[in-house]
């Protein structure tokens, strides 16, 4: 039997920028009680709210979605990822392919370059962690003499990189990119590692 709490996601899936009354009659339980799983499903960044104009007066608090609430539905998006780039790699040479995943990931680098003026090697790191973070990812980073170890300690593209490990190069190129230094890693996930490891070496020491 799914929770309270599922039952309200569950409603926004289907009715988004629903109110706590239409909330509250769609789930079967007081307003109230839909006020107090709102405020906690805010807080985990699942639900957020917004004010609608609605007739004459003040405006109504209406809820939806957030993208992290979205995935906590099923979806068939790797399905067709996977389906889409075995389709590519029977029509395209390798190279071609290779060279897609590297320009998706300088573009991605590139919309921070002004932000990344002037910046040290470690302020650098720690945006490129904030930028792979919204990602997907999860990152940390550690100093080791004159090097900088970048580890993932999940990586969202690991499904897909089972079947097209050539999408590794996204993560790989954009660290590069934004910290304008070599990234190479030195073990990875699909190869049996608990996690993906590059390794980059602070040419200014």
């Amino acid at each position: 039997m799914k929770s309270t709490r599922d039952r309200i996601l569950q409603t926004l899936l289907r009715h988004p920028r629903s109110t706590v009354i239409e909330l509250a009659k769609a789930v079967g339980i007081n307003p109230i009680s839909v006020r107090h799983h709102l405020t906690s499903l805010q807080g985990d960044s699942l639900v957020i709210a917004e004010e609608e104009r609605h007739g004459v007066g003040r405006p109504r608090m209406i809820y939806l979605l957030t993208e992290n609430g979205l995935e906590k539905f099923p979806t068939r998006y790797l399905r067709l990822t996977t389906r889409i780039l075995t389709q590519m790699k029977d029509h395209f040479p390798q190279p071609m392919i290779s060279e897609m995943f590297k320009e998706v990931a300088t573009t991605m680098a590139d919309e921070h370059a002004a932000d990344l003026k002037g910046l040290s090697v470690e302020e650098r790191l720690d945006m490129m962690k904030d930028l792979l973070t919204d990602e997907g990812f999860v990152i940390e980073w550690e100093k080791q003499g004159s090097q900088y170890l970048i580890h993932e300690i999940t990586c969202p593209y690991l499904q897909v990189g089972q079947s097209h490990p050539e999408v590794c190069t996204v993560d790989q190129t954009l660290i590069s990119r934004m910290l304008a230094l070599p990234a190479n890693k030195i073990q990875c996930i699909l190869s049996g590692a608990s996690h993906c490891t590059y390794v980059v070496q602070n040419l200014a020491v």
